[in-house]
């Protein structure tokens, strides 16, 4: 080798920063296999007492305690992507655990399960929501993760509906912004001739290929994931979806955050068979039908009004047992033990038919802002 050909010797400062991340490094091995050990003690005792290995309320207390911690040069945000996959590592060495999720593989729904439970528990896709209640009611899976609202579009009806007659329990919620992006195994755009995807997603995107892409032709699939696969197999077919999609199947992102709105976001939840303990910051879902009379609407959400409880969401679906009646889905702040969510139910069960609660779990904030 020539002289010039050389690389140049590191300073003598670099070198010694390296060794003490090394040493650093080190001492993260041996704290982790500590914590492991205790995970799998705590695993042992939940066995033996018939408890759930996955505990929402204490996973968000612990990503809580861990930011309120960070005051140094680690950005939070990838404090609680790291300790995300280390409670996910712990949890896997608890128990067995398997998520059902809507699929396919590559979607927006798998994306979501990944950051509820992070890679290290066994993610099972399926073909419809209805699968996935039926998959945890049967005890085939003990969680499930679906899509129950989007930003733009409203509510994904399909959800609601089988939360209204299953008996799972909301116990998880996960906010994702969606980012849509224009995939193809190619470099120009004048290659396109055909582009696919979920009819939301090209919903989303609409301005931006008619404006980028007049000569394609456009074509709906089942879902992000299947547009993907067929956009690696199908010369001159891209698709629209997600950056986990691209890498999925080894396609280039040509164009990044085309959707129409910036501020597009998809809130899913995670189903289980009982919800989650309270945090002190939670929210509560139920599901009520109000008597018939003059007013009946307002005086059951006046039950919240005098105590002070904020209303999250509100929602209304036809109820399927007589025709033109309805039911009413609303998500609330709080936590059911709480005495003043106990009263605020009593109050609202006085004017209502019908009302079941089908959930409680730790309030994640929705994003704002520009997304992508």
């Amino acid at each position: 080798m020539f002289a010039e050909d050389r690389a140049p010797e590191e300073p003598g400062e670099m070198d010694a920063l390296r060794t003490g991340i090394d040493a650093v490094d080190e001492k993260i091995v041996r704290l982790l296999d500590e914590r492991a050990r205790l995970a799998r003690r705590i695993g042992e005792i939940k066995h033996a007492q018939g408890l759930e290995a996955y505990v929402p309320a204490r996973e968000r207390k612990v990503l809580d305690r861990l930011s309120s911690l960070s005051h140094g040069d680690f950005p939070k945000t990838g404090l609680e992507a790291v300790f995300r996959e280390i409670i996910s590592t712990s949890i896997s060495l608890e128990a067995l655990l398997k998520v059902a999720y809507l699929g396919p593989e590559s979607t927006f729904t798998h994306e979501a399960a990944r950051r509820a439970f992070g890679t290290s528990v066994e993610l099972e896709p399926l073909a419809t929501v209805a699968e996935v209640f039926a998959r945890v009611e049967g005890a085939e899976a003990q969680h499930g993760v679906v899509p129950v609202e989007n930003s733009m579009e409203g509510a994904v009806t399909h959800t609601l509906d089988e939360l209204m007659a299953s008996p799972l329990k909301v116990c998880g919620e996960v906010y994702l912004p969606i980012s849509q992006n224009l995939l193809f195994k190619g470099a120009s755009l004048k290659e396109i001739q055909t582009v696919c995807s979920h009819p939301m997603a090209l919903a989303q995107s609409a301005t931006w290929l008619r404006r980028e892409l007049p000569h394609a032709a456009i074509e709906e699939v089942e879902s992000t994931g299947e547009a993907a696969r067929r956009a690696a197999e199908e010369p001159g077919m891209a698709a629209v979806g997600s950056a986990i999609s691209a890498e999925a199947y080894d396609l280039d992102i040509l164009a990044r955050n085309i959707q129409d709105a910036r501020t597009n976001a998809t809130r899913f939840i995670v189903l289980g068979r009982s919800w989650a303990g309270p945090t002190g910051r939670d929210k509560t879902s139920a599901v009520f039908s109000f008597k018939d009379r003059p007013g009946g609407l307002r005086d059951a959400l006046s039950a919240f009004a005098e105590e002070g409880i904020d209303l999250r969401r509100i929602e209304s679906r036809p109820s399927r047992r007589r025709a033109w009646t309805y039911v009413f889905f609303v998500d609330f702040e709080g936590h059911p033990e709480e005495e003043r969510v106990k009263r605020a139910l009593a109050r609202l069960e006085e004017h209502t038919t019908y009302l079941t609660l089908i959930g409680a779990y730790p309030e994640v904030p929705p994003p704002t802002g520009p997304q992508g």
